[in-house]
């Protein structure tokens, strides 16, 4: 029997309820729809997506031709939160990119190869810029032939969710001629505002994860009468593989950081493979930092 003055539950107000809602996470909205058609409806509301929005997602958007065009085309709130989930948006003239983790709605970026410091990116005897079709960005950088291979990625961590671990990730992929890129250990490293907050090594080779043990690296004449064949002893990286995305690309660990509330810094991330052979065919989309979630899965 009710209390004498108490409203029943399904009997409140929708915007009551949407409130109540908007303090929750997306998954917990998601589950609670299907408790009566008031939660269904009120979990659509502007309310609730307009709070797992990050507060300055406007602005983003705006500064980007294809983002002021989502802004204008979409109905809802909620249409522009999943829009952002599933279509990473080309941000900063398409040098970077920006969607949500559709769990949660943290930011998440990828800046592209040309956001990136390459080292003789931009000589034509070492490194091409393609199209690439299973690219979001307008180019990718392709690893002619180099022995000294060095790639470095910075962005600001106030562009970040604040009070959230984000990783970030090489986004790559390997040519049908690749040559060079086997078993070696490769430095990946990541420095905020100078400090280094991790440091380790990684491997190319994903068949490395099922028992391969050698693999022989090829090129074509060598200018400087080094070897053209040359066998590579597999050595031991930190247990670093490359692991298979959604979306096709292949994407290596690069570290773990930890986005403090208020914090204004500048994250550096580093590839480094000096070892003193020619590589080649190695594809960089970019490197992506988004928040990190234990069993998820690469690129999802």
């Amino acid at each position: 029997m009710e209390r004498s003055g108490e409203l029943p539950f399904n009997e409140l107000p929708e915007g009551c309820i949407a409130n109540a809602l908007s303090f929750t996470t997306p998954l917990d909205v998601a589950r609670l729809s299907a408790v009566s058609p008031m939660f269904k409806s009120a979990a659509i509301s502007n309310v609730v997506w307009e709070r797992f929005l990050p507060s300055d997602v406007e602005h983003i958007l705006s500064t980007s031709p294809a983002g002021s065009l989502l802004l204008e085309s979409v109905s809802s709130k909620r249409e522009l939160y999943f829009s952002l989930c599933d279509n990473p948006v080309l941000v900063d003239n398409g040098r970077r990119s920006f969607s949500l983790e559709k769990k949660s709605g943290k930011k998440r970026y990828m800046l592209s190869a040309m956001d990136l410091v390459i080292t003789w990116s931009h000589t034509p005897r070492y490194w091409k810029w393609n199209s690439n079709p299973a690219s979001r960005f307008p180019e990718v950088a392709e690893l002619i032939t180099v022995c000294w291979l060095e790639i470095r990625g910075k962005i600001n961590t106030s562009m970040l969710s604040p009070s959230i671990l984000y990783t970030a990730n090489l986004v790559f992929k390997f040519s049908i001629e690749a040559y060079g890129l086997d078993d070696q250990p490769v430095e990946v490293a990541m420095k905020l505002d100078g400090d280094k907050i991790c440091a380790h090594t990684v491997c190319w080779n994903e068949e490395r994860r099922r028992g391969q043990q050698f693999r022989t690296a090829r090129r074509p004449v060598d200018l400087f009468n080094f070897s053209c064949r040359r066998y590579v002893p597999a050595r031991e990286s930190d247990g670093h593989y490359p692991k298979r995305r959604g979306d096709g690309w292949l994407e290596i660990e690069l570290g773990d950081f930890f986005c403090m509330e208020g914090e204004d810094g500048e994250l550096e991330m580093r590839v480094f493979d000096g070892t003193n052979y020619w590589k080649h065919g190695l594809i960089v989309e970019g490197i992506e930092i988004r928040p990190k979630e234990v069993g998820a899965s690469p690129g999802s």
